[in-house]
């Protein structure tokens, strides 16, 4: 998976790229792109998200 700390907008590919949490289709160069991140059990969570219609019906 692409650094999610990257510019998502380069050299990112389908297969390269990170997939929506909610609906699993990868996000290339998606300027409503979202990303949750947060600390779990010391570890850090990160989720992306297409828009945040997504993010909102996303459940765990």
């Amino acid at each position: 998976m692409v650094d999610p700390t990257s510019d998502l907008g380069e050299d990112v590919t389908e297969e390269t790229a990170p997939c929506c949490a909610a609906c699993s289709e990868p996000i290339v160069n998606e300027p409503t792109h979202k990303v949750l991140t947060r600390i779990e059990d010391g570890s850090i969570l990160t989720m992306h998200f297409c828009d945040t219609t997504c993010r909102a019906e996303w459940s765990e």
